[in-house]
């Protein structure tokens, strides 16, 4: 680098890795491919300035201590500390550091280890919040509420390629539960979910506005159904004897209202909650045709919620903390993790009547591929 520190700069911004942990092909791989781009414009005379980098912030550091601590939610952390846990997180972010500079250095790679720089270094921070102000006050920063596929155990939002890297095959609930409509009682519609941690934020109810349905009475009840989801349905619910009494479509639905099968948020009736609302993205592959909509958790549901203005754009209905924990919001599961929750709500929903059929289903499900815990969907704002 002496030899050319005097010539013209070529900048080149390499994403620096962990020192966590040890090395793999991938870093040597990669690693080679950016000492080629360096290489060739120094041999060309332009100054390089090849620093190494140590990223030290983020997730894999958190994972290792709050193994070490035994740390499973934020207010652990914040009990513990944040000046603590920030200064057991730089205890550990260099542990490999030296091996590091043996592999990388045997490898061959021109890199000054010596003059290196550090994500932690407070220069280095404070250069970063100077160029998003930078980008801030040019107002191209703004603020969103999304819903983002979300790992409660890491209490962050994941990149849509992170989320789809751990899928495993779960046994999860897979419950049919009724909706009475609010002027004829007598008459249910029928939903049906794989996740019944959902339920009490359901809103409201989506039918597709040109599939046909059928207001069907069975010896114990009438039930609605859509006519493309009929057959399976009624094989789920053991029920093989029925009279059809009326068809309509979709779109004559619309509105309807129905009691909702908590009592927690029923004075959000005034907000247009608690109705069935037409969605194309309803389907005939899996389910009655109708779809549970609880804007907090999913994303087409969110957009109904906001085409329909029932919700709050910032603010859907969200009864889990950011650990996944429901809050004091829904009482009835208050303190338990979503996934352990299912239980209660199930049998609640049985012993409320509102549950018409139950068991599992064995199906794929996104999993946290750092902590191998269950992922959710989420709503994500600027109060995460």
């Amino acid at each position: 680098m002496n030899l050319t520190k005097n010539n013209t700069k070529y900048t080149f911004y390499d994403g620096p890795p962990f020192a966590t942990g040890l090395p793999h092909h991938g870093h040597i791989t990669a690693g080679t491919i950016k000492d080629v781009v360096t290489r060739y414009w120094s041999q060309n005379g332009r100054f390089v300035e090849r620093r190494f980098g140590w990223d030290c912030h983020g997730l894999p550091v958190e994972v290792e201590i709050n193994k070490l601590l035994d740390i499973k939610t934020k207010e652990d952390m914040l009990k513990y500390g944040i000046k603590a846990y920030n200064d057991k997180c730089r205890s550990i972010v260099m542990k490999y550091s030296q091996e590091w500079r043996r592999y990388v250095t045997r490898f061959g790679r021109w890199i000054d280890f010596d003059n290196d720089y550090k994500t932690m270094d407070l220069n280095f921070m404070e250069s970063v919040w100077w160029v998003f102000k930078q980008i801030f006050e040019k107002n191209l920063v703004y603020r969103k509420c999304k819903i983002m596929p979300y790992s409660p155990a890491c209490t962050t939002v994941l990149s849509n390629f992170e989320a789809g890297s751990n899928y495993k095959v779960i046994d999860d609930p897979s419950i049919y539960i009724a909706m009475p409509l609010l002027e004829k009682p007598e008459v249910k519609i029928v939903a049906w979910t794989t996740t019944p941690w959902t339920l009490p934020s359901n809103l409201a109810l989506a039918v597709n506005p040109n599939f046909e349905y059928q207001h069907i009475k069975t010896d114990k009840e009438q039930l609605i159904i859509s006519t493309p989801r009929l057959t399976e349905t009624l094989k789920q619910l053991k029920i093989t004897k029925f009279e059809v009494v009326a068809k309509m479509k979709g779109s004559d639905l619309h509105g309807l209202e129905y009691k909702p099968l908590f009592d927690d948020f029923s004075n959000f009736r005034e907000k247009g909650c608690f109705k069935v609302y037409t969605a194309d993205f309803v389907t005939s592959e899996d389910g009655t045709g109708i779809v549970h909509i609880a804007p907090a958790f999913g994303e087409d549901d969110y957009k109904v919620g906001i085409k329909y203005n029932f919700i709050e754009p910032d603010s859907p209905l969200c009864p889990i903390d950011e650990s996944g924990y429901f809050t004091e919001k829904f009482p009835l599961v208050k303190k338990m993790h979503f996934k352990e929750a299912d239980k209660v709500i199930i049998e609640t929903l049985k012993k409320n009547g509102r549950l018409l059929g139950s068991g599992t289903i064995k199906h794929n499900y996104p999993c946290c591929y750092r902590t191998d815990t269950p992922l959710m969907y989420r709503v994500i704002n600027h109060l995460i």
